[in-house]
């Protein structure tokens, strides 16, 4: 049995509809939802038999009554103070879930039977299969005796990226079998040991201090109670978990009091046989608590030969809980591994300097190498990913249109034709339909014309293809076109404009070859991100030389715009799209450091002349895919920044509607307001689905975008925006990823 005080997924309020109760049941999987006041008061529980019996009774019902009209009050409940022998005497096959109330009824905690690795909470950190590490800055003593340098601890933890800062307390009048001044008699190193801490331990009120401190600065403090006094000041003021010191593992009347709270428990298991773990987590296991196995090998610095991180799965065997580590090796390798074979929790020292007094220092890390730690983790929580069925990276499937084989017609081939092996050869790139798809396509009746090396492409082996017509929106669209192909999708539609999308080759050749004769459209042109010599377009480096080229290139952009708007008679000042730069290669950047690349930006957009032109700036995915791989972009991704420097450039967006629906999913803010902050400065707009938080130019309704809401904003916030179908590979099979698009996007714009 365990003490969960996670109760946000069982709690509704009363005055929310059947309809809405219905849905948290599904939701939690847990066949059950307590219905509570404004003030938290439990006022009854429904469960699936509960709302069954109700529905067998009604005539007509009713789900959008409210649910308080309908939960069973005849329910047995727990007081917070209860034993764990009288809860789980109330827990039978079917009483499953035990509502825990404090004096004044309102709803704490449930209690219910152990399930095997259970999420845990621990203050709004949630340990889970999946879920990011849990990450410790530990400082215990490292302050050594300073609340200054323990609120620079504290600091440098945050800036790090550390969930929790961590102390240690510890009553040292009660602690020690003989006062400190009578450590003459222990032995060298528990005289070492007394000494540090006669000096360095922090009183009560110092370290509460500290903790709100923790809280302000947006950590989670939590800390190591060495003693029943130390514990009782503790849950005075409110510690939302404990974290048990390997010392103390076999120290069963401190855990039993440490349990009896019903915080979560972090378990360090270092100095321990494990008979004596097993005996704890039995303990831990009878008196109800949620639990954290936490490897850990007590030695200063412990030698790497003797870390053993694959003892961690075997203690996840004992516990049949989530495990982690607490290092007190050198470096932030083994962490990181740690992570890699299915840590939740990390812990580390961290410390401002190892030469200072305390053996702790020796073992911890230093700002920098803290925060390098926690970049690592985060990187190779992503690489972990899930042993379902293997698909493609995003990244992949583009290297693939690259660098696989496609079939190819071997000769010209007449529509009505049967295809025959004959007339199929395998080419690259892979722009068209894989080889291991050749017996498909033997034997059909080809529904079009080919030219000799044509590719043949999915659709070729379906019944019905998507085909080009007249559409008909609110507002101003184009197609996304090349100097190669513009003439032939030109003519398939009725576009208002063109946008040519060129290539850093394109920018060589002589624009008259392709465009010949005028054209009653507008004129969109989208700026090369890629030049020759690996090259990528970025007005806000650092690097001046990098700088000064990627200024030149666009300005040679802009200068072949002019050239081109004589061929369009509504183009009378074209936009140029341009993805302005702010990319890394190593890390996103956080916020307080991309106001100088914004500057450095200001000032490349000055030396640009922009006569008879518009540039419009891009908002931009966070991961980005250049050169065959993954950077890190930083500039125009959030939308607070980005609206920011187009008031104060008097500039224009081109709204990437995919690029800011990845951008949003990363940082996990509303995508409704990031189009509400960005809205006022759109111009133009890229229009596709988006997957993930790197999935770009998704079709159409195969993604995450809610294309009816985007519909219902777009008009809103940017009525007068024109806008591109930029399906990924759209062009293909003659536009037949465009076409779908618009066929999909009329009615919503």
């Amino acid at each position: 049995m365990i003490v969960d005080r996670n109760i946000s997924s069982y709690v509704i309020s009363s005055e929310a509809s059947i309809r809405d109760a219905l849905g948290r049941i599904d939701q939690n999987r847990r066949r059950i939802v307590f219905g509570v006041d404004r003030d938290g008061v439990l006022d009854g529980i429904l469960t699936d038999g509960d709302f069954r019996r109700w529905l067998l009774k009604e005539p007509s019902p009713d789900f959008s009554r409210p649910v308080g009209g309908i939960l069973n009050t005849q329910f047995r409940r727990a007081h917070l103070g209860d034993s764990v022998e009288q809860m789980r005497s109330i827990l039978s096959g079917k009483t499953q879930y035990i509502p825990m109330t404090d004096d004044r009824g309102r709803m704490v905690a449930v209690a219910r039977e152990r399930r095997k690795e259970d999420a845990i909470q621990i203050g709004d950190f949630l340990i889970e299969n999946g879920s990011p590490t849990f990450i410790i800055a530990e400082i215990g003593i490292n302050h050594n005796g300073s609340v200054e340098l323990a609120k620079r601890l504290i600091d440098a933890a945050k800036e790090a990226g550390a969930d929790c800062a961590k102390f240690q307390m510890r009553d040292l009048a009660s602690l020690y079998r003989n006062q400190l001044s009578d450590a003459y008699n222990e032995d060298l190193g528990t005289q070492y040991t007394m000494n540090l801490l006669s000096k360095f331990e922090l009183p009560p009120e110092e370290m509460k201090l500290l903790f709100e401190y923790c809280s302000a600065r947006g950590l989670l403090p939590l800390c190591t109670p060495w003693d029943i006094p130390s514990l009782n000041f503790l849950e005075a003021i409110g510690m939302q978990g404990y974290k048990i010191a390997s010392a103390d593992l076999t120290n069963h009347e401190l855990i039993g009091a440490v349990a009896r709270t019903n915080k979560t428990i972090l378990c360090s298991t270092g100095m321990s046989m494990e008979s004596e773990i097993v005996e704890t987590v039995s303990l831990l296991n009878r008196l109800g608590s949620q639990y954290v196995l936490l490897h850990c090998n007590s030695t200063y610095p412990a030698p790497f030969k003797d870390v053993n991180l694959s003892y961690m799965a075997r203690l996840k065997e004992i516990g049949g809980c989530h495990v982690g580590y607490s290092g007190h090796e050198r470096g932030v390798d083994v962490c990181v591994a740690a992570v890699a074979l299915g840590a939740r929790v990390i812990e580390k020292h961290i410390t401002l300097d190892r030469s200072m007094e305390g053996n702790d220092h020796k073992v911890s890390l230093l700002p920098d190498e803290f925060r390098r730690m926690v970049l690592a983790i985060r990187d190779v929580e992503q690489a972990i990913g899930s042993s379902t069925v293997r698909s493609l990276s995003p990244g992949e499937v583009m290297n693939r249109v690259t660098l696989a084989k496609s079939l190819v017609a071997a000769r010209d081939v007449a529509v009505g034709e049967v295809i025959t092996e004959d007339m199929i050869a395998t080419k690259s790139p892979g722009r068209g339909l894989q080889p291991n798809r050749k017996m498909e396509l033997i034997g059909r009746r080809i529904g079009r014309c080919m030219r000799k090396g044509d590719f043949f492409f999915p659709s070729d082996l379906d019944v019905v293809a998507t085909s080009a017509r007249q559409y008909s929106f609110k507002r101003k669209w184009g197609l996304p076109v090349r100097y190669h192909d513009f003439g032939l999708l030109l003519q398939k539609s009725n576009p208002d404009f063109l946008e040519f999308h060129l290539s850093f080759k394109d920018m060589d050749e002589d624009v008259r070859r392709f465009i010949d004769g005028e054209f009653d459209l507008g004129l969109v042109v989208h700026s090369p991100d890629t030049f020759a010599g690996d090259h990528l377009l970025n007005l806000a480096s650092e690097d001046k030389i990098h700088r000064k080229r990627s200024v030149a290139e666009l300005q040679r952009v802009i200068d072949l715009t002019r050239e081109m708007k004589r061929f369009f008679r509504r183009a009378d000042r074209p936009m140029i799209v341009a993805s302005l730069g702010g990319a890394t290669s190593d890390r996103l950047l956080v916020p307080s450091e991309r106001a100088r690349l914004y500057e450095i930006m200001a000032e490349s957009l000055q030396k640009l002349d922009t006569d008879g032109v518009e540039i419009i700036g891009q908002t931009l995915p966070p991961f980005p895919w250049y050169f065959g791989g993954q950077l890190y972009l930083n500039l125009f991704v959030e939308a607070a920044d980005t609206a920011e420097f187009c008031r104060s450039q008097n500039l224009r967006l081109c709204l990437d509607i995919c690029h800011s629906k990845l951008a949003c999913n990363h940082y996990k803010v509303s995508f409704k307001e990031f189009i509400r902050t960005v809205g006022p400065f759109v111009a133009h707009l890229h229009i596709s689905d988006a997957l993930g938080v790197d999935g770009e130019g998704v079709q159409i309704g195969e993604g995450d975008i809610d294309f009816t809401g985007l519909g219902e904003d777009l008009c809103e916030v940017a009525p007068d925006a024109s806008f591109i179908p930029e399906i990924w590979q759209g062009h293909k099979n003659e536009g037949e990823g465009f076409w779908k698009a618009l066929e999909r996007l009329e009615g919503h714009l």
